[in-house]
């Protein structure tokens, strides 16, 4: 399963369950002048963020294929949501995005 896949069945199971996601959009576009725009997010942003039903606590998903794993920049960013005790985690399933939103989780998946 592509990682486009697994992140659009993690909306819509988060959503499904009540919470608030959004997708985040990373990366650089060349525009109609010829100039490079970069995108607003710091390197190593989780994917999805979004904020839970119960508490409107905030939560970042950084997904992954069954074999894909975090980049140095991402680590960067898991250790400094970790460091603050934000909820956030890699998720490779919708199971493992609604494990890491509904149980609290800090750093799931990074360990690994």
């Amino acid at each position: 399963m592509r990682e486009q896949d697994i992140q659009n069945a993690i909306r819509a199971a988060v959503e499904h369950d009540g919470h608030v996601v959004f997708r985040i959009n990373t990366g650089k576009v060349l525009t109609k002048d010829d100039r490079w725009f970069m995108t607003g997010v710091p390197n190593g942003h989780p994917d999805l963020y979004g904020f839970r039903k119960t508490d409107n606590q905030v939560f970042y998903i950084e997904v992954k294929t069954a074999t894909g794993r975090p980049r140095k920049d991402q680590i960067f960013f898991h250790q400094a949501l970790s460091n603050r005790g934000v909820i956030h985690g890699i998720a490779r399933s919708s199971e493992d995005a609604l494990k890491i939103i509904n149980e609290g989780l800090v750093g799931y998946g990074f360990d690994e």
